[in-house]
């Protein structure tokens, strides 16, 4: 899937994301699990194996759709600035 398809993805079968369930990050459908924790986990070298025997309630389809959401998510943002104002 490139980006503009995953852009179209409804994400709504699969991400949640409602202000009363941990500020409103987007969250794995059903559960607690923000895909910032996900992407975290694989950016830190985590299998997909090993995320799932972590957290046994994904399956590997929540993982791939939280990095699409990522993915089709960041494509959208303006850009921002890197540096940190003191």
């Amino acid at each position: 899937m490139n980006a503009d398809e995953a852009e179209r993805f409804d994400f709504r079968h699969w991400i949640e994301v409602d202000p009363k369930l941990l500020v409103g990050k987007p969250v794995i459908k059903g559960t607690r699990i923000p895909v910032s924790l996900i992407l975290n986990l694989i950016a830190h070298g985590g299998s997909f194996t090993e995320i799932i025997e972590d957290y046994p309630i994904l399956s590997i389809d929540d993982i791939r759709t939280a990095i699409l959401y990522a993915e089709a998510h960041l494509d959208r943002e303006e850009g921002f600035s890197l540096t940190a104002r003191l």
